[in-house]
């Protein structure tokens, strides 16, 4: 096992972990109910594109950190994981940029006028159900993964690997579903990116 990172302070990680996922929580409700009206040089869904590519990257270095973990090259396993957490902020400032500049889009929406039409859902057809079916699992498990992710570092960071095993049960596979279902969404929501 590795030497802790971290001197162990419970009560000033819980506050500073449960303090950011509020900040990051509340940030990201906030500023989804806005759109910046500016006129980029370039495609502002160049963000969701990035988004897909971070969480492609994210779900890999976590299918790599559960390897490492299980053959107990913890040293790299710390790195992976590392590296996917900061991914993961990457992701979380592109996410924010990306709604901020492009607003919602609807699954259907041919034409990109706002309004989803009887015909554009026909045309969709079922798969638009799946999609809603996939985003009704994805965004609460993506709004509440994040205290989870960084108590399971936190736990690891001191050495506590016990507990860190534990929490690793729940947050791994949800964090995994998360970095998939996030590139599934994109690839099914980006034909209807304007």
């Amino acid at each position: 096992m590795l030497q802790p990172s971290l001197v162990k302070n419970d009560k000033k990680a819980q506050q500073l972990i449960w303090a950011v996922s509020i900040v990051v929580f509340a940030a990201v409700v906030f500023l989804s109910k806005y759109k910046l009206e500016v006129d980029l040089p370039f495609n502002v869904h160049i963000f969701a594109t990035v988004n897909a590519i971070i969480n492609s990257l994210v779900a890999v270095l976590l299918l790599a950190g559960l390897f490492t973990a299980k053959s107990h090259n913890y040293a790299v396993h710390k790195k992976i994981m590392l590296a996917a957490i900061a991914l993961s902020v990457l992701f979380l400032l592109s996410y924010i940029a990306h709604h901020l500049l492009a607003g919602d889009t609807k699954y259907g929406d041919i034409d990109h006028n706002g309004i989803l039409t009887i015909d554009e859902k026909a045309q969709a057809g079922t798969i638009r159900i799946v999609y809603y079916l996939l985003l009704l699992t994805h965004i609460p498990l993506a709004a509440i993964i994040l205290p989870f992710i960084l108590f399971t570092a936190y736990r690891a960071l001191t050495g506590e690997y016990e507990k860190h095993k534990k929490l690793v049960r729940i947050t791994w596979p949800v964090w995994f579903f998360v970095a998939v279902s996030g590139v599934v969404v994109y690839l099914m929501i980006s034909p209807y990116y304007n």
